[in-house]
């Protein structure tokens, strides 16, 4: 017997069980994802007006990825609503290019051992990473590189809007963590410079002092040398008393550029080796680094150091350019911590990663709110931390689900949303009109509960389609599922389940 005919008997046009990944689920996307909500969705989403933290812990297929991408739906809706109080999402879900460029940092003794490489992980680096992500997107937008939605376009008014220091800071902001692939380092920096009209005319005057020594000093040497032909014994001596100013010229008029010269190269060194999740070579930086007058690059932070301060202020700035482009606050959207090639799904590294970021200072930093989806293995390691850890992450400030749980009938609820988004035109299909009498409601709810998670409801049940459809041929359907098949599917499922094998 053919499923599609079996759901098509039903008024369902398409499998509503076949997808189990959000990221990859049609259905969830272009339906469900606006009508199917877990009980604790208001206090997860919380206001966007006023951009909270909350951490969510839930086993493998909860639905934390879900539930991340319905929070990115909503807020593109609300940014839609509220073009002038808009809020910038970050998207800090795929680790993987930043652990790449940490590693490159370390030896390779310590690349061999994840353990060893997560351990040297700090606060400072999530913190790089999620401003790496922010300014590349941001810079798109403003360069036209992305082709966004009006939620998250920027009108060029706003651009032209922003003063000199907001252009600094935004072009220090990209020198250090620009990560685009899309041109080189200083083309790109260059555009962008020219498209925030940030003219940089000062910072040439050292190099054009050192280039005017320069031509001075030959031009007084050749003086010197056709000036000693003919000349008397004493004339010769007198040009010759001269040469002395020819190296005292050349060091006078080199000497600003060679002083920020050396600055500016202590400074790309100091990021390049501290800012450990970005690809940031040396010689560009320093090459973008002179492109900035001094007096407007002394005393401004920068990721030279291994330490947070600098990195809060860069945040700052980053949060002060959003709000001149017309965002009040941003969004950090984080998951699927298990699935980093470093993490391979361990909860001792995941623990390693994730522990630095869970600091009451950064999860309560004003304007910012972090939505972080966490495995179900962490909880069970926050309750095992000490004091001083709690001190620091203060996890009663920031809005904890413990376990993000299902019921039977919230999933059963689950099931019949993604049945009607399947159904027919003018259908409206039940879970319970799939099975027969023989099944009670009560057993399909404690049924549903057993299974714990949307992942399993829809393996479950796909399974027992099919097992359905394979009892029978198609000259004799039947079209309601029968209690020995359902249970026998059940018990397999939960069987392999609890093997490790589903």
């Amino acid at each position: 017997m053919n499923i599609h005919s079996f759901l098509e008997h039903h008024g369902i046009v398409r499998n509503p069980f076949a997808e189990e990944d959000a990221q990859t689920d049609q259905v969830f996307k272009e339906h469900c994802i606006r009508s199917a909500y877990h009980p604790i969705w208001d206090k997860v989403y919380g206001d966007p007006k006023e951009p909270s933290t909350s951490i969510i812990f839930g086993p493998k297929g909860s639905g934390k990825t879900a539930m991340r991408l319905q929070i990115d739906q909503h807020l593109e809706r609300f940014n839609d609503e509220n073009p002038n109080h808009r809020v910038f999402v970050i998207r800090y879900d795929d680790f993987n290019p930043f652990l790449d460029h940490f590693c490159d940092r370390m030896s390779r003794r310590t690349v061999k051992r994840p353990e060893k490489v997560l351990e040297s992980w700090r606060l400072w680096d999530h913190m790089d990473s999620i401003l790496c992500l922010g300014v590349t997107d941001l810079i798109d937008r403003i360069l036209g590189n992305k082709t966004p939605n009006a939620s998250e376009s920027i009108s060029s008014t706003a651009i032209q809007s922003l003063d000199r220091s907001a252009a600094r800071d935004l072009l220090l902001l990209a020198t250090s963590y620009d990560q685009s692939t899309a041109s080189t380092v200083t083309d790109r920096w260059q555009g962008l410079r020219q498209k925030l009209r940030y003219r940089n005319l000062q910072a040439k005057w050292s190099l054009a002092l050192a280039i005017g020594s320069a031509v001075c000093s030959v031009m007084l040497s050749v003086w010197l040398m056709l000036s000693q032909r003919g000349e008397s014994d004493e004339g010769r001596e007198l040009n010759a008393s001269f040469l002395w100013l020819i190296p005292i010229l050349t060091i006078a008029g080199s000497l600003p550029w060679i002083t920020r010269w050396i600055k500016c190269q202590f400074a790309a060194f100091g990021i390049h080796r501290h800012m450990r999740v970005g690809k940031r070579e040396t010689g560009s930086l320093r090459k973008i680094l002179l492109q900035f007058p001094a007096k407007e690059l002394a005393s401004q932070p920068l990721p030279r150091y291994d330490r947070t301060d600098d990195r809060y202020e860069l945040l700052n700035k980053f949060q002060l350019i959003l709000k001149r482009l017309g965002f009040d606050g941003i969004v950090v959207l984080m998951d699927r911590v298990d699935e980093p090639h470093l993490t391979g799904g361990k909860a001792e590294l995941m623990q390693r990663f994730t522990w630095p970021i869970l600091d009451n200072k950064l999860l309560k930093h004003p304007g910012i709110g972090f939505k972080i989806m966490l495995p179900q293995e962490l909880h069970r390691e926050v309750e095992r931390e000490d004091r001083e850890f709690h001190e620091r992450a203060r996890l009663d400030k920031q809005n904890v689900i413990p376990a993000f749980q299902w019921t039977g009938e919230s999933l059963y609820d689950l099931a019949r949303a993604r049945m009607l988004a399947c159904a027919a035109e003018g259908r409206s299909p039940e879970p319970r009109d799939l099975f027969g009498s023989d099944i009670s409601e009560e057993r399909l709810l404690t049924a549903f509960q057993s299974l714990r998670v949307p992942r399993h409801l829809f393996r479950s049940l796909y399974r027992v389609l099919v097992d359905h459809c394979n009892r029978h041929t198609d000259a004799q359907p039947v079209y309601q599922i029968r209690s020995e098949t359902f249970e026998a599917a059940l018990a397999l499922y939960q069987r392999e389940a609890d093997q490790g094998l589903q």
